[in-house]
């Protein structure tokens, strides 16, 4: 595809990935097939193809307006276009530059500004986002029905170990997992300790920025990213080996921290440093196996793969792998590819779509009967979590209860 990026993005970085993916696609369709959101409205627009289009007018400076918004908001960002296409086209990429760029160009109304401005308000502090959901749960019946499913209160962490082996790693805490769910930090603390791993968290880490920028703020984003750039370069020089992030959405994020800082001269190489040690814990255990002390309580499970470890580092069969080392029995899954619609703040933004693709997803996931569901994200999990007639956790959870002996009872 013939590429001319126009205005300001002209002589940038950004301006250059920009047109270096507009040039590799080849109008084919092929990524309509993988698209759930094609498959759901059937609308060349609401596929990759169709985005394509609307993005290369935008950023070849033609006028933009609630059309072109409307068609990139429906976008999930799952990546599974990617995975389609003969021409190796970095969608997401292109879809991070076009979307700032649209923002930009065509003000949203001052509702859709104030409710995004809320879901940042609400999320991208632990300590702010415990409070607040302590307060909602007490009126609970009065919250939005986006919300009210997701107001359970968290299961209890467990002990957590103490430091005391010779290699170390830098946990990200995370905003929303840390207070909905903190029991998934402290279930990969206890299995990174029975393989020898102390899993520390560095106090200067913070919001790894996914839902500042994909909600508008992208200049926030960027400058969570710095922040944890600068903690984490020093985590890196003082021996920590990897950074570890077990929510899947935010590693997917912070691998593209070369992206979204690739302008900018201070972190640029900083960035692309950070962005290649994040690691999910699954590539940790992979090289590292873990040993059962313990036979699984409910060993027939379902695997849900994120969109974000499925379609980015190709991670979809690395925990269903280890935990049937482990004696769990993980069950086959019909279209696994096709994204639950949680993405980050997706399902607020987009319930009814974000409804639909759930509603599949769980009758997929349930169609053999599984004891529990498990995945490697806590949006999906929070999002899944709400109809699902199963339990539904954190893989590392499972893997905790057979590996760890201070693991907390069910």
């Amino acid at each position: 595809m013939r590429a001319k990026i126009a205005g300001p993005l002209a002589d940038t970085a950004a301006g250059a990935i920009a047109e270096q993916v507009l040039r590799a696609c080849v109008h084919c369709g092929m990524c309509n097939a993988t698209c759930p959101t094609y498959q759901l409205t059937g609308d060349e627009l609401d596929g990759p193809r169709g985005r394509i289009y609307l993005m290369k007018q935008v950023l070849e400076g033609e006028p933009t307006g609630s059309l072109t918004q409307t068609h990139l908001d429906r976008c999930l960002a799952c990546r599974a276009c990617e995975t389609t296409c003969p021409s190796g086209v970095d969608y997401h990429a292109l879809y991070d530059v076009a979307r700032s760029v649209v923002n930009a160009a065509a003000p949203r109304p001052w509702r859709e500004r104030l409710t995004r401005w809320a879901i940042r308000f609400a999320f991208v502090d632990p300590r702010r986002l415990s409070i607040l959901m302590s307060l909602a749960r007490r009126v609970r019946f009065a919250a939005p029905s986006t919300l009210r499913g997701k107001l359970t209160a968290p299961r209890p962490p467990g002990p957590a170990p103490t430091p005391r082996h010779g290699r170390r790693m830098s946990l990200l805490g995370g905003c929303v997992q840390a207070a909905a769910a903190p029991a998934i930090n402290a279930a990969n603390r206890r299995v990174f300790d029975s393989i020898g791993i102390d899993l520390l968290e560095s106090p200067a880490v913070g919001c790894c920025g996914a839902m500042s920028f994909h909600t508008g703020a992208e200049e926030e984003g960027r400058a969570f990213a710095r922040r944890n750039i600068d903690a984490w370069c020093a985590e890196l020089d003082a021996g920590a080996e990897a950074i570890v992030a077990n929510a899947s959405g935010c590693a997917a994020f912070i691998r593209d921290y070369a992206d979204i800082l690739a302008d900018d001269p201070d972190y640029a190489t900083r960035a692309r440093r950070v962005a290649a040690a994040v690691r999910d814990p699954v590539e940790i255990l992979k090289a590292n196996p873990p040993a059962a002390v313990r036979a699984p309580r409910q060993a027939r499970v379902a695997f849900h793969p994120p969109c974000t470890l499925r379609n980015g580092p190709a991670l979809a069969e690395a925990p269903v792998e280890l935990l049937a080392t482990l004696g769990f029995e993980p069950q086959p899954i019909r279209d696994a590819h096709l994204c639950c619609g949680s993405a980050g703040a997706y399902s607020l933004l987009q319930p009814k779509i974000a409804g639909e693709l759930r509603s599949a997803k769980i009758e997929a996931l349930t169609g053999s009967e599984p004891q529990e569901i498990l995945t490697a994200n806590v949006g999906c999990m929070l999002h899944l979590a709400e109809v699902s007639p199963v339990p539904v956790r954190h893989w590392i959870e499972a893997v905790d209860e057979v590996v760890s002996a201070a693991a907390p009872a069910a």
